[in-house]
């Protein structure tokens, strides 16, 4: 019999999901762009400087081995936020928008899940995917069904920036890659505008539990932010990643092929234009411009953090941080991510929920940050959705000590994928090409292993985590390629807050401009 003959009924199960609510702890949710592990909880670089995230480490779990589920922002914030595996979508690039896709757009996101179990849900800035420099990408791919308020708005999930007058400022080869101090107070930047406003919903007084979600966009280039980040970083003492010359000579063939989106400077091109510069200076200038990025983001995380902290519900309220990617600064001999190698999939991963996490525990077993819905929905105490993939790591947040047979899955394409274990890490390409890297004792992967039949037991093992399901590709090239981004999306409906969009159809879509976002 169906429910809606009823509507007493329904009323009450609603009420009382609503009753139960009431006693469920809030959720932080703080999404920073193009993060890799060069942030003081990871050592990725000794030189960055990350207090903030320092200090929310102490609160919590530190996940030393969490990777992305992708190396692009939209193939990974699709499958965090939906809880589905590129490899089952079939979203590799930034193109295909998940509301249009036959299988994906009916599946009920984070926020969206949230809001319907009786949580407040207002989110600001890169939460789905999104981009800025480009006025038609400013849109993304927001969930209309997934907020009470969103900052722009539902419709527009980033503000306008700024920028040096010329660019690139560099004098380089792409507008995008390209670095520069600006002369602006923090607020000026569109990461202080999204912080600014989720503050005030941090502070602002209300019954019931909330999800705040907070989307930092820095440091995804271009690295344009105030002078004193810069000046933390004096360029005489800047050091340069690790390399060893000839690094890639060993890789897989098919790792070394060109690929990427069309009529775009390649990952490996840019590094030749870096090495242009014989006193390495341009290479030194673009570390610096990255470092000052992940610590004016350190600071808008840090305003977040003060906030909750002064609202006096810190010790109610579950936080999660998370990157959506890493990015290579000259390692392998490119920039930028979207390869299998560590740099663009090694990932921060926090969480801290008060009465289950050990201040200041760490875990190095291998997890993704596809595990983000799961493990928020138990430890809010919700059922989590059938559709979702990942595991919960609530045992391991429980017992850090905690030892699992559990490897974790990063794909770039089809049937393009990276296997992270404990100790090993394994790379398989579509061709059958293969490396693998004993990352105890070879943490920058210099020495392909493959070959070597002595370690044809750790292959044989990793293996079998490769995903039993290869969706082929949706849309365009993996590394992004032009899309569809609109206002609203085709789910937009009536629920939306701060207004909310409007039905679909009632506002014309733009098409999304290309070049290098994502």
């Amino acid at each position: 019999m169906p429910l809606l003959r009823y509507p007493l009924f329904v009323a009450t199960l609603f009420a009382v999901a609503l009753l139960y609510a009431d006693d469920r702890p809030n959720v932080l949710f703080v999404a920073i762009d193009d993060l890799n592990d060069w942030v003081g909880p990871l050592g990725g670089n000794d030189q960055a400087q990350t207090p903030h995230m320092d200090r929310l480490a102490e609160r919590g779990m530190v996940f030393t081995n969490a990777h992305s589920p992708s190396m692009v922002c939209n193939p990974t914030r699709t499958a965090i936020m939906l809880g589905l595996h590129p490899s089952t979508t079939g979203i590799f690039g930034n193109g295909p928008d998940w509301r249009m896709i036959e299988g994906v757009k009916d599946k009920v996101s984070i926020p969206r899940y949230f809001r319907e179990s009786g949580y407040q849900v207002v989110g600001a800035g890169k939460i789905f995917h999104g981009s800025t420099f480009a006025p038609t990408s400013y849109f993304g791919y927001n969930d209309p069904n997934g907020w009470d308020a969103f900052f722009p708005s539902i419709e527009r999930q980033l503000p306008d920036e700024l920028a040096p007058h010329i660019r690139p400022a560099n004098g380089g080869i792409e507008p995008n890659f390209d670095w520069s101090p600006v002369v602006a107070m923090d607020i000026a930047i569109g990461d202080g505008q999204v912080v600014s406003w989720s503050v005030d919903k941090i502070l602002a007084e209300g019954e019931g539990p909330r999800f705040n979600a907070v989307g930092i966009y820095r440091p995804h280039e271009p690295w344009y932010v105030p002078q004193e980040y810069y000046d933390l970083y004096p360029l005489e003492s800047v050091k340069l990643p690790e390399v060893i010359e000839g690094d890639r000579d060993d890789v897989a063939a098919y790792a070394n092929q060109p690929r990427g989106r069309p009529n775009r400077v390649s990952a490996e091109q840019l590094h030749e234009w870096v090495l242009e510069n014989e006193t390495l200076t341009r290479w030194k200038e673009g570390v610096q411009g990255y470092l000052a990025s992940i610590s004016f983001a350190d600071t808008m995380l840090g305003l977040v953090l003060d906030a909750l902290d002064q609202s006096g519900r810190a010790d109610d309220t579950v936080i999660v941080l998370w990157s959506d990617h890493g990015f290579h600064l000259g390692e392998k001999a490119r920039w930028r991510k979207g390869s299998l190698w560590s740099e663009s999939h090694r990932v921060p991963l926090i969480v801290v929920a008060p009465g289950v996490t050990t201040p200041g525990s760490v875990s190095n077993v291998p997890v993704s940050t596809m595990d983000i819905y799961s493990t928020l929905t138990e430890l809010v105490g919700l059922e989590t959705p059938e559709h979702v993939q990942g595991m919960s790591l609530v045992p391991l947040l429980e017992k850090p000590s905690l030892k699992l047979d559990r490897a974790v899955v990063s794909t770039s394409n089809f049937k393009t994928h990276v296997v992270s274990g404990e100790r090993f890490r394994y790379l398989n390409y579509p061709d059958g090409s293969e490396e693998l890297y004993d990352i105890e004792n070879d943490p920058h992967e210099w020495t392909n292993l493959a070959g070597d039949p002595a370690y044809k037991d750790h292959i044989a093992r990793l293996s079998k985590w490769l995903p039993k399901q290869n969706a082929p590709q949706i849309g365009g090239p993996p590394g992004g390629g032009r899309g569809r981004q609109g206002p609203g999306g085709p789910q937009a409906g009536p629920r939306g807050g701060d207004g909310g969009p409007a039905p679909d159809g009632d506002r014309p879509r733009r098409p999304r401009a290309g070049g290098p976002q994502g």
